[in-house]
């Protein structure tokens, strides 16, 4: 009986893991200053969730010189229990397309977001439960997709 309730509690937060992909949130936005820079959450990370929202908060993308339209990186990372990471974070995904230099650039964004942000103020509950864990965070820059698709609303349709 208690492996089977084991086994359910592992998919249970297996798939809330799955399930979690980096988006926009309310909390991201609030651990964003005014003049744009990042800061490490002050309250402690109860829920994955939060975890995915401070980590976002923390990406700085590339400038618009060194990006790509539509880029995206995926990262596994773990965690202690005390929030700091758990080995070395693997890049487990890259845009294709992208050049050797585009990829180096969101990498070293990568990098710097993880080293900003950590580590995570984790409730003890939380960093129990996700310790050495693995957690797959997923980026993808939509600002020059943002603003081409700003650009093409504002211009006239050819042959009106």
């Amino acid at each position: 009986m208690t492996r089977s309730v084991s086994r359910s509690v592992t998919t249970a937060i297996g798939a809330t893991l799955a399930a979690c992909a980096i988006g926009v949130s309310a909390l991201a936005q609030d651990l964003v200053q005014d003049t744009g820079e990042t800061k490490k959450p002050a309250a402690p990370i109860n829920t994955i969730k939060e975890v995915f929202a401070a980590l976002e908060a923390c990406w700085v993308p590339p400038g618009l010189d060194q990006a790509r339209a539509g880029m995206q990186i995926t990262v596994q990372v773990s965690f202690k229990r005390s929030g700091e990471l758990l080995g070395k974070p693997r890049i487990t995904y890259e845009t294709p397309a992208a050049s050797e230099d585009e990829r180096l650039s969101y990498r070293v964004a990568m990098a710097e977001a993880l080293r900003r942000c950590t580590p995570l103020p984790f409730t003890d509950a939380l960093g129990n439960a996700l310790a050495g864990r693995p957690m797959t965070l997923r980026f993808i820059d939509n600002r020059k997709l943002k603003q081409a698709k700003r650009e093409q609303a504002g211009r006239p349709q050819e042959g009106n």
